[in-house]
């Protein structure tokens, strides 16, 4: 195996995992107090947020990603970012599908037994 090849590795300080971990830590502080207020319809942008931000720091550092090769971790954060878009957008579409036009429809059969429960 020539030293082309070979794979790099990277060893940090000590420091930095604790860095990390402490901006981690705090990060899910702000997730729980977060969760105390409501935002409307921030709630869930916010909460998205915070977790890829805490999703992005596990994989650039405790997973090297950040010296790795960049296309890696490019890729992993863009695929954060896109899969934090369409959850967003899938619970947009739950959180006001009502809101936008009525889903009210007739009875499939009037004479079943769900209709009939007050009897």
């Amino acid at each position: 195996m020539t030293e082309k090849t070979q794979a790099h590795h990277h060893i940090l300080p000590l420091s930095v995992y604790f860095t990390i971990a402490g901006i981690l830590f705090v990060l899910t502080a702000v997730t729980v107090i977060v969760a105390g207020f409501d935002f409307g319809a921030f709630n869930l942008f916010v909460a998205m947020t915070v977790a890829v931000i805490k999703g992005s720091l596990v994989a650039l550092y405790f997973m090297h990603l950040k010296y790795d090769n960049k296309l890696y971790g490019t890729a992993l954060v863009l695929s954060l970012i896109f899969l934090a878009i369409f959850i967003g957008f899938t619970m947009l579409d739950t959180m006001y599908r009502g809101e936008i036009e009525s889903i009210e429809g007739p009875s499939i059969n009037k004479e079943a037994v769900i209709y009939n429960q007050d009897n």
